[in-house]
């Protein structure tokens, strides 16, 4: 079974009510999978795929909607990432094979589980969090407070870390000595990249050693921030390196706080 986790909540009502029952259609294909009883899967597969996809068609309408709504900066990234996912289960169902294929479904529903876990713990769990464009304007206190600390002094010694890089990109957006900041940003980025990898190897070797039971979405959520980072394209950095700092700037920020506050703060408790 997959759960549908309080990591997975946007905090907008419809949007959280329809990824639930993204997850309950999931959860169906996965029963299907795991039954031995049924020797031909084809069938009901290929019912529960044209229902996937009427679905996430219309749960992406209404996302997108909303996001226009508010002007959402990652609009148009998000327009491409349910392009792709329903183009995806349109050829995973034109190429389903008949018979019994257990290692192909397998695989579809690896697929399937794995994209909705981290396209909403990547993009989705910000549209309700990112802070308004006006109100980002005026925040500039990004320091490392008490009320990040999660008890466990690596842990929270990488936090910190990663609050020093993340004022570095916020200290390039304020620069205007820099006509050409592309190398700059390119280097934080890769920085940041290449730290953040180091932080969550850490932190997941630590959640293993204490068993910890959030690991399995703890690692989703850190794969879907290095998938989010690694789909920055360079050659929108280069011609809008202003706005796309901004806006890199509001994602960084609200993820980590985010995540800290809601997710690795649990890991200190346990």
């Amino acid at each position: 079974m997959y759960y549908f986790t309080d990591d997975c909540l946007t905090g907008m009502k419809q949007i959280d009510d329809e990824h639930r029952e993204l997850f309950r259609i999931l959860n169906e294909l996965h029963e299907l999978f795991a039954n031995e009883f049924i020797e031909d899967k084809y069938d009901h597969t290929r019912e529960l795929l044209d229902r996937l996809r009427d679905y996430t068609q219309c749960h992406f309408a209404h996302e997108e909607a909303y996001m226009e709504s508010i002007a959402h900066p990652e609009l148009e990234l998000q327009r491409r990432q349910h392009n792709a996912f329903t183009a995806k289960i349109s050829e995973m169902d034109a190429i389903l094979p008949s018979g019994s294929q257990q290692a192909f479904l397998d695989d579809l529903l690896q697929y399937l589980v794995t994209w909705l876990y981290r396209h909403i713990i990547s993009s989705d769990m910000m549209i309700g969090k990112l802070i308004p464009a006006k109100e980002w304007e005026e925040k500039t206190d990004l320091r490392f407070t008490e009320e990040y600390l999660t008890g466990i002094e690596l842990i929270d010694q990488e936090h910190r870390e990663l609050f020093r890089i993340i004022g570095e990109v916020n200290n390039l957006i304020k620069n205007e000595f820099i006509p050409d900041k592309y190398d700059e940003i390119v280097h934080l980025l890769d920085e940041l990249f290449q730290y953040t990898a180091i932080h969550f190897k850490d932190e997941e070797e630590y959640m293993e050693g204490i068993g910890y039971a959030g690991l399995p979405a703890q690692k989703a959520a850190h794969e879907a921030f290095v998938q989010r980072l690694g789909e920055m394209d360079l050659a929108q950095i280069d011609a809008n390196q202003q706005e796309t700092l901004e806006e890199l700037m509001q994602f960084l920020t609200q993820w980590l706080i985010n995540h800290i506050l809601h997710s690795d703060k649990k890991i200190g408790t346990t």
